[in-house]
């Protein structure tokens, strides 16, 4: 009895057993057709990104010395701005607090001059590294604060913006212990640098508050979902500290188009109340840019993709 002849013309002939008889046809067991698999895939992502970090070392080395500093200036730079609205706006102040807070005379008084020393205080140390530890607490103190007595606390907004803001302090923080670190470089410090770990885990998480903020609120429109979209990945990739400065850059990048054209509150008369809304939300992105500039100069952290990538 003769073989089988095989149609397809790409699939070998297979030799028929010894004993002659039927031999099934391998179409069932063809190799799979030629593509790109999973991990070259995924090898080529690496590559382009490696390649992005590579381009944006290379053009950020000259400004490189000056980001820390920066960095910081910009972290508290809302608080700042904060502190100079409180004396300027002084009566409007007071006026608020007890009309509406329902403040005792005096009592309200204390609260803004209690903020006013406390946020020029704790800017002052973060921006000159002087106390950073007491700065930084200071600080918290006043978000907290300002939340409680201007009966925010619970709005989303401010909520989601004051929890990046807080997220940028605690990179302050991070930063401050690894100084510490290299100071007393010749004792036991395993303490400190776990602390600095976690510290800079709840910095990265809390940083991405104020771009999920952006995405739930205002109108939509196809521009607005794709950078929602994209801007999301760049949040997950900063979280789990893969590509952290590399996502970071994108994000400093992309919030700061954004707060230029959205919160641009130099346009809007000085005399509309929608100013003051808009300054607050803009020197609050900055302060958020900040903490992505410090993440982008001190890295994610023990606690993230990037690290374990260096272990295995």
């Amino acid at each position: 009895m003769s073989q089988r002849i095989h149609l397809n013309p790409n699939i070998q002939r297979q030799q028929a057993p010894l004993g002659g008889g039927y031999t099934p046809d391998p179409i069932s067991r063809s190799a799979p057709s030629p593509g790109v698999s999973d991990n070259e895939l995924l090898g080529q992502v690496q590559k382009w990104s490696s390649k992005a970090e590579d381009v944006i070392e290379a053009y950020t080395q000259p400004i490189r010395p000056y980001v820390p500093a920066m960095a910081r200036f910009l972290i508290v730079v809302t608080f700042l701005e904060d502190a100079l609205r409180i004396v300027t706006q002084w009566g409007d102040q007071l006026w608020y607090l007890q009309k509406h807070r329902h403040f005792i005379w005096g009592f309200s008084h204390l609260f803004l001059f209690v903020n006013v020393v406390a946020m020029l205080a704790g800017s002052f140390g973060v921006i000159g590294k002087r106390y950073p530890d007491y700065s930084v607490f200071c600080l918290l103190g006043v978000v907290v604060a300002q939340g409680l007595g201007y009966g925010l606390l619970f709005d989303l907004s401010f909520f989601l913006r004051n929890l990046s803001v807080i997220g940028g302090l605690l990179m302050v923080l991070s930063d401050s212990l690894q100084n510490k670190k290299k100071l007393f470089a010749g004792l036991p410090s395993l303490s400190e640098t776990d602390r600095r770990k976690y510290f800079q885990l709840a910095g990265r998480i809390l940083l991405i508050f104020l771009f999920i903020g952006f995405i739930f609120q205002g109108n939509w429109s196809f521009a607005r979902v794709l950078v929602s979209i994209v801007g999301l990945g760049a949040c997950i990739m900063v979280a789990v500290g893969f590509k952290a400065k590399w996502s970071a850059s994108f994000l400093v990048a992309l919030l700061s188009i954004f707060n230029v054209f959205i919160n641009n509150w130099w346009s809007v008369h000085a005399a509309h109340p929608q100013r003051d809304f808009l300054k607050y939300d803009f020197f609050q992105t900055l302060s958020i840019v900040g903490g992505l500039l410090l993440l982008v100069n001190i890295g994610p952290g023990g606690i993230s993709v990037d690290e374990k990538k260096k272990v295995y």
